[in-house]
């Protein structure tokens, strides 16, 4: 497709979209949950061609080898239709933000001042693969009042298309401006550079994806990007941790589900109890498969662990590997985890209040954790309810993003004929 024309048609969406979005952002509460469980339905209703065009896209993946992980994420199926209807449901028995007053305060002019919580406006969302993201992107930015434009990986057109045409028959069928929700039709890696460009009608862009998607994406974008690059998350065992629940927490955010951004990468382990503990955890971890590269001091202390090179502090494996360092104390873990983290989770396993509380306030995360599992950074998780993606940037938002996250506030006046002096 020539540059003009696809200039021309994502100049059309995003104006579309900025039009739609004082439509939907003036909704009331009632209308915008019908609108969410009345696509519940239609998708149940429209199964079979939304799987069937969802086969198109897994049999063209197949022939360009597709690997078993991303054809995992790129198949819908039944289950995966349940799922997206559940999360609408879920979505739409929360409670809207929009709207929400508080901090009313009265000033010495007379004004009374308070802050408003409104939509952002007009999202933008690029991610790759797994289809369901159409669905529950779309759902939230719905419910907090905000138009959306998605682009989705070209591995998944077709099922993305008949999703967006889904929920765009929803909404017309409630008389409401389908440019709410709108997909990119085409996969030319130019309509995502044409995407960036459009600040006077885009007001967030979140990418969802790899590394390499997300650092283009930033570097590329003239609009707000709320991202993370990866999830680098580590474990700290301090000399006063219970050694049998660590060796749990331990395995549950290694072992669950490796291939996320909220699984462990490392473990530091003070050197107190690095001889008691390591052996233990150790050979619990090789039980499952986990790989293990350390420092020249683990190494003398537990069987299993390959030398680490320097190349593998930091490192996001996505897999069942693990790095393994001794500390001298908090301070060192501290210092560790601030040059080799991605302040996405970082844990602390120990019984000591005061060592818990200085790890909570000096480590810089978007979620840190006491005696429990980096696995729980989750919108889900955290009450929630559902969440388009972790930021590990700090404005607007750090950490799981919800309802609350995709909006904003604004001051509001009141007033009884004042000026000012």
């Amino acid at each position: 497709m020539e540059r003009a024309q696809i200039e021309s048609i994502i100049v059309d969406m995003a104006t579309k979209a900025r039009r739609a979005a004082r439509v939907i952002g003036a909704l009331p509460t009632a209308v915008k949950n019908r609108i969410l469980l009345d696509v519940g339905e239609a998708l149940l209703a429209r199964q079979d061609f939304l799987l069937a065009e969802n086969e198109k896209d897994l049999i063209e993946a197949d022939g360009r080898g597709i690997t078993p992980a991303m054809r995992n994420r790129l198949q819908i199926g039944p289950q995966g239709i349940a799922d997206m209807v559940r999360g609408l449901r879920e979505v739409a028995a929360l409670e809207d933000p929009v709207g929400e007053v508080n901090e009313m305060s009265n000033r010495p002019s007379g004004i009374t001042v308070g802050r408003m919580r409104v939509p952002l406006g007009v999202v933008c969302m690029i991610y790759e693969a797994r289809p369901n993201v159409t669905i529950d992107a779309a759902a939230l930015c719905v419910k907090a009042g905000n138009a959306v434009i998605l682009r989705g990986g070209s591995e998944a057109i077709r099922s993305n298309l008949a999703l967006a045409g889904v929920l765009q028959e929803v909404l017309a069928r409630h008389r409401v401006d389908p440019a709410i929700v709108q997909v990119l039709s085409f996969t030319d890696r130019e309509g995502i550079d044409v995407l960036l460009q459009q600040e006077e009608c885009i007001d967030l862009v979140i990418p969802r994806g790899g590394e390499g998607l997300i650092r283009a994406v930033t570097e590329k974008s003239r609009i707000p990007v709320l991202k993370h690059y990866k999830g680098v998350c580590h474990a700290y065992v301090d000399e006063d941790a219970d050694l049998d629940m660590a060796v749990r927490i331990i395995l549950n955010a290694k072992v669950q589900r490796p291939g996320v951004c909220n699984a462990l990468e490392g473990m530091l382990v003070h050197r107190a109890i690095a001889g008691a503990f390591l052996p233990q955890v150790v050979a619990a971890l090789r039980q499952e498969g986990v790989r293990l590269l350390g420092c020249a001091a683990s190494r003398t202390l537990a069987e299993g662990i390959e030398p680490a090179a320097e190349s593998d502090w930091g490192t996001e494996f996505l897999d069942l590997a693990l790095v393994v360092r001794v500390v001298a104390d908090l301070d060192e873990a501290m210092d560790y985890i601030d040059r080799y983290g991605s302040r996405h989770t970082e844990i602390i396993l120990t019984n000591s209040y005061a060592r818990s509380q200085r790890f909570l306030r000096e480590v810089d995360a978007s979620a840190v954790m006491v005696n429990a599992s980096t696995r729980f950074n989750d919108g889900g998780q955290f009450g929630l309810g559902a969440e388009i993606g972790i930021s590990t940037t700090k404005l607007h938002a750090y950490g799981p993003m919800g309802l609350k996250e995709l909006t904003t506030r604004k001051f509001i006046v009141f007033g009884a004929g004042e000026t000012r002096a």
